[in-house]
């Protein structure tokens, strides 16, 4: 049994109860196929930090390809993400049926958990996980060295408050990992001395889309974490292949934030 805020361990044996969103190689299993396959940027989408002996907090898991590359790397993970008891954060269109989107999330949701919890028993991983809203991270996992946010943001409402939820855990780095928006060159031209920018994702006209808020700049996430006590940053850019038809390798961006 886990205790405090950790999850009990869950025994899944069966994949096809299971949904990948990462391509991983799963001891005892083989190769399962996700939207993303990061393993051979992986390095460049945590910005290069080392994570030999730290504590790690993972805001959205999903099914846990870098919780466990990271654990692999010598970390010590809490990885954190929503369980079918709690609901994505939806645009809540009028003219939509949210809740038929918020019941099929949530089994989605848990098939994600479960890829989780098969890869975790296949790689014998030590790594534990908390389940919960990224609005309200319990201060009872206590403090960690380093916290990542692995293209989360752009889902959610509010990515300040996200951020600042988690970051009052988190000793010494965060890594910010989000994709770069389209209209970024031509935000840096217009305004050049901050670049400081959100786009709002979901049109009326479409109703979609209903998972995804936000466009967040790099100058404007370097600013949220620098109003929370990481003033020291880099921002890196590199592009990971995205398993879309045909399959692609959009540009993204990851800031690693210091304490000072």
């Amino acid at each position: 049994m886990a205790g405090g805020p950790y999850a009990s361990p869950r025994v899944v044996d069966d994949a096809n109860d299971c949904y990948f969103y990462h391509t991983m190689d799963i001891p005892g299993h083989g190769l399962v196929k996700g939207e993303w396959d990061l393993r051979e940027g992986v390095r460049e989408y945590l910005g290069g930090v080392d994570f030999q002996g730290k504590r790690v907090l993972e805001l959205g898991t999903a099914s846990g390809f870098v919780c466990f590359h990271m654990e692999k790397e010598g970390a010590e993970v809490v990885a954190y993400d929503l369980s079918e008891d709690e609901s994505w954060d939806v645009v809540p269109f009028a003219k939509g049926d949210t809740s038929q989107v918020v019941a099929a999330r949530k089994v989605h949701i848990r098939k994600l958990n479960n890829g989780w919890w098969f890869t975790h028993r296949k790689l014998n991983s030590s790594a534990k996980v908390v389940y919960g809203n990224v609005y309200s991270v319990p201060e009872s996992i206590g403090s960690v060295d380093i916290a990542v946010f692995g293209s989360i943001l752009l889902h959610v409402r509010d990515p300040f408050l996200a951020l600042q939820n988690a970051l009052k855990l988190v000793k010494e780095t965060v890594i910010v990992t989000d994709r770069m928006p389209r209209i970024y060159p031509f935000l840096k031209l217009i305004r050049p001395a901050t670049g400081r920018t959100m786009r709002f994702v979901p049109k009326a006209a479409t109703q979609q889309p209903w998972d995804t808020w936000w466009r967040l700049s790099p100058e404007l996430i370097a600013e949220f974490m620098g109003v929370l006590g990481f003033e020291r940053v880099e921002v890196k850019f590199h592009r990971q292949r995205y398993e879309s038809s045909p399959p692609s390798r959009p540009k993204m961006f990851t800031i690693v934030g210091h304490r000072r």
